[in-house]
């Protein structure tokens, strides 16, 4: 037998739990604890998994233990693997009680109402009892859960220059974004309005590692502004839309995220163009995997609605009334 089929032959399910509780836990009798083993036998195993992988996976520290170099590596396999078990057992669950498997699909919240829920609704109806999961609203957590094989495609941006060696990206198009404040917000009656202008107001943010947030940055630091102090960073959608609503909060988000609330006269969009040069978005899988039938499907709605809607918005932007002036005013009018 070789030494990698040896290996694979000595590792069992409590073996790969006990690691993944170790790196979370960093102290043995929790991570004990998290797995229902007793300390000593936590302790036989690592020490097994030790002598099997021939080095340490632990630095034991006088708090803790803190994973190796190698040791780190094993446990992000650990983890791969409880996924796809876990993963393996709810579709059975699924399709023993009728249903017929799941997909887990990871969206920024800019491309869920225009792309994703419309591709979502086509699945559905050719698959109706195919149980269908949507997770995350920034980049980074979508990547994160896509590496961790917590989902299974997601729709959304890198997050770091250096996802593109394992992740496959296709542009599926932009995310307009705007600057918007509650219904009858002071800030709504200035017509000259500037960004600087908003330095003391109270702002809602998403975290620095969402690349709207960076785009935003540039822009108060074009505007010769620093960071709002007065800011809550958050990364719920519904709680942002609260928040705005109830104070005299502003917020830069995704045009189609509050359409709805622009158009029902809840919220009111600033004059104000803001991150224009945000990357766009696409469809992000696990480079070198196949997909399943589902995901295939999903992909080929999300493609379809990418193009409808970068042809809406051309056609929308064609559309714009040009602005002339009226002789001997200054005045604008629209055509």
């Amino acid at each position: 037998m070789t030494s990698s089929a040896h290996l694979l032959s000595r590792l069992r399910f409590r073996h790969l739990a006990l690691l993944v509780a170790l790196d979370e836990h960093r102290i043995l009798r929790r991570a004990a604890e998290a797995v229902h083993l007793a300390q000593p036998s936590a302790t036989k195993l690592v020490h097994d998994l030790e002598v099997v992988f021939g080095f340490a996976l632990f630095e034991r520290l006088p708090r803790g233990m803190l994973p190796t170099e190698l040791g780190t590596e094993v446990i992000a396999f650990a983890r791969r693997t409880l996924a796809d078990i876990e993963r393996l057992a709810q579709d059975l669950d699924s399709k023993k009680s009728g249903g017929y498997g799941q997909l887990v699909i990871g969206a920024i919240m800019g491309a869920a109402p225009d792309v994703v829920a419309r591709a979502m609704a086509d699945v559905k109806k050719r698959r109706p009892l195919l149980s269908i999961k949507l997770l995350g609203e920034t980049s980074d957590e979508i990547l994160s859960l896509l590496i961790a094989r917590k989902i299974d495609i997601a729709v959304g941006r890198f997050s770091n220059a250096l996802q593109h060696n394992t992740i496959d990206y296709e542009d599926l198009g932009n995310e307009p974004l705007c600057i918007v404040v509650r219904k009858g917000h002071p800030l709504s009656r200035i017509r000259r309005l500037n960004l600087r202008k908003l330095e003391q107001t109270p702002w809602v943010l998403q975290p620095l590692t969402s690349p709207g947030r960076q785009i935003l940055e540039q822009e108060f630091g074009q505007a010769g502004m620093k960071t709002p102090a007065n800011r809550v960073e958050c990364t719920s959608i519904f709680a942002t839309l609260q928040l705005l609503q109830k104070s005299d909060a502003v917020t830069m988000l995704p045009e189609s995220v509050v359409r709805d609330h622009l158009q029902a006269g809840l919220l009111v969009r600033l004059p104000l163009p803001v991150g224009k040069s945000l990357p766009g978005f696409g469809i992000l899988c696990r480079r070198g995997e196949a997909l399943s039938s589902a995901a295939t499907e999903l992909v080929e709605s999300l493609r379809r609605y990418g193009a409808l809607m970068e042809q809406g918005r051309s056609a929308a932007e064609k559309s714009q009334p040009a602005i002339r002036r009226r002789p001997g005013r200054g005045i604008p009018s629209f055509s």
